[in-house]
């Protein structure tokens, strides 16, 4: 198929574009200099043309997503979806699935609903390994979207023991084979040593606290898993929630825990920018000793940030009912300790655990105020966009749907100087400086920090830009750059929460603001990661051998993952056999 986008205003900031008038043409899926007279013209004449959206840290896949729906029946029959038959000439040629959810959506509406926004990719960044079947067969069901997830690894028994032995090698060659049971993309970090505290009754609250029958901290664990990152040659740095998070202090413990990963030399070969992505960090931008006295110190945290090789995302609060759900098992009891609703706890064997809770986050709550601001401050104070990745930590600081909200408030100081006035508790003008931040950002802005550098970080390099040989992901908004108030949220919004189009391989998937194509159901990227000492490899192999003999409740045959459950993937090549160094 082929198609010409013509007039439209391109944003494409990886090819340094900014709302010229441009031609994109696609054939067969791809971003081309040429087509044939005979392509389909779509006419984007006083629009935002833009690459597809690629949201790379969303939970909607997996063991815990689908405990939350059974834990809330409440929240998946919100914002039901009909089904929609697709017809032509009196012929049924496809259908829309029917669904719902609100912060806890079906697969087939989490598709729909990103692709009605104009993403067409969206990586799950936690699982557990023993729990890769069941995220890749939801992939499966998930329509409209490229994919991918990563597995937990730092309260992994093994991974403890060999970076507690500084059998670094070991512990190098056992991601490797994880990655090959698991068919990941990426290895995620999560309250390094705490959880595996959790599971005896405690907790750690800073990087130097010791783990519970492993005489390690957790920023050894950090820096070991950041090693074996490099050492693999993976196309993602060690993506980290750290210790401590949402509490009043964590602005310290975030530095902390940053500083451990980054004394690792990014790989040569990896051709990243940095050894370390710091996820949801508005949680970790508290002072205050209590929460009676806690504030915004996300000023400190963006000059950290503007001056060390790190990326993160913000995690914007959104002031909305909603479920969270993490790896982070004692933050989860902290919540329902709080609040006292419901909650699931899982204690998932030697490799991690999870916790479930619904929260309703307020803004006549001074605590959920200051996190709404911290959000913004830091999103507002990072000079660099390109670090600054864009995201609500679906659904832990609110659910995607919100993702139009959150794009107004960072394009309009108006629109947030008014949800200050009128919906905030009035004592967060003393505990935040949002008020003092009259920065907008731009729509450049907009397509970098929810497309382009969220590629980049991921190492998609087909993805997040209209360039030739890019994917034809694209995405054209009802939005005229040269007559709409680009600061006006109601303007902002509307554009943003349904697309004009929306193309997914170079086929129109939604139009108008809905969907017309549902048959593509993505592809899942798998990191292929060889291990190529054969010594250390068979002795790592001999001690999980033992490992599930003691420990495990399934046989080793059991644990892999086959690609037949991946029959949609694009593999990248990674190991360390490919060369570089530190």
């Amino acid at each position: 198929m082929e198609l010409i986008i013509k007039n439209g205003y391109v944003y494409d900031p990886k090819n340094g574009i900014d709302g010229e008038v441009k031609d994109i043409m696609v054939k067969d899926g791809i971003i081309v200099d040429k087509v044939s007279k005979d392509a389909t013209v779509i006419d984007a004449k006083n629009m935002v043309v833009m690459p597809g959206g690629v949201d790379h840290h969303t939970h909607i896949a997996g063991t815990k997503v689908c405990t939350g729906r059974m834990l809330r029946p409440e929240d998946i029959r919100k914002n039901p979806d009909p089904m929609v038959l697709f017809e032509h000439q009196d012929r049924v040629m496809g259908v829309k699935r029917g669904g719902g959810g609100h912060s806890l959506m079906s697969t087939w509406t989490t598709g729909y609903r990103y692709a009605q926004m104009g993403y067409t990719t969206a990586f799950d960044p936690a699982f557990a390994p023993s729990g890769a079947k069941h995220v890749h067969e939801e992939f499966e069901r998930m329509p409209l979207l490229d994919n991918g997830c990563m597995f937990l690894s730092s309260n992994n028994w093994m991974i403890l023991k060999y970076i507690h032995d500084g059998e670094l090698d070991k512990a190098a060659a056992y991601v490797s084979w994880l990655l090959d049971q698991t068919k990941a993309y990426a290895i995620k970090l999560v309250n390094p040593g705490g959880v595996e505290a959790w599971s005896w009754g405690q907790n750690i609250e800073n990087g130097q606290d010791p783990v519970p029958y492993f005489n390690l901290s957790p920023n050894e664990i950090i820096s070991g898993l950041t090693d074996v990152n490099e050492m693999l040659n993976m196309p993602h740095a060690v993506h980290l929630h750290g210790n401590n998070l949402g509490s009043p202090g964590s602005y310290e413990t975030f530095m902390d825990n940053a500083k451990a990963a980054l004394r690792s030399q990014v790989n040569t070969v990896s051709e990243r920018d940095t050894s370390v992505h710091a996820t949801h960090v508005q949680f970790y931008t508290y002072g205050g000793e209590s929460m009676k006295d806690i504030d915004s110190r996300a000023e400190d945290v963006a000059k950290f940030i503007n001056s060390n090789p790190i990326t993160i995302d913000v995690g914007f609060l959104t002031l909305d009912e909603t479920t969270t759900m993490t790896g982070d098992g004692p933050m989860e009891y902290h919540l329902y300790a709080i609040t006292n609703r419901k909650w699931a706890n899982n204690d998932i064997g030697i490799e991690c655990g999870s916790g479930i809770t619904p929260f309703h986050y307020k803004g006549k709550n001074l605590v959920n105020a200051i996190q709404w601001a911290a959000g913004l401050e830091l999103a507002l104070l990072i000079d660099d966009p390109w670090k600054a990745l864009f995201g609500t930590d679906h659904p832990n600081a609110g659910p995607f749907i919100r993702y139009p909200d959150v794009i107004s408030w960072l394009m309009s100081s108006k629109e947030r100087q008014r949800i200050i006035d009128e919906k905030l508790n009035k004592k967060v003008k003393s505990r935040t400086i949002i008020e003092s931040l009259d920065r907008e950002y731009s729509l450049y802005d907009i397509a970098t920090v929810t497309r382009a550098a969220n590629a980049k970080v991921l190492g998609l390099k087909e993805k997040g830009h209209l360039g030739l040989g890019a994917e034809a992901d694209i995405a054209i908004y009802e939005l005229d750059p040269e007559n709409d108030k680009l600061n006006d949220a109601p303007t902002i919004k509307k554009a943003f929460t349904k697309t004009k189009y929306t193309i997914k391989d170079g086929e129109v998937v939604v139009k108008d603001g809905k969907i017309v194509n549902s048959t593509n159901m993505g592809k899942t990227y798998v990191t292929e990661s060889k291990f190529n000492d054969k010594e250390v490899y068979s002795s790592m192999l001999e001690d999980v051998e033992r490992l599930f003999k003691r420990y495990y409740a399934m046989q080793m045959s059991t644990y892999y993952t086959g690609y037949e459950y991946v029959p949609h993937r694009k593999v990248i090549k990674a190991g360390n056999d490919l060369g570089g160094g530190q």
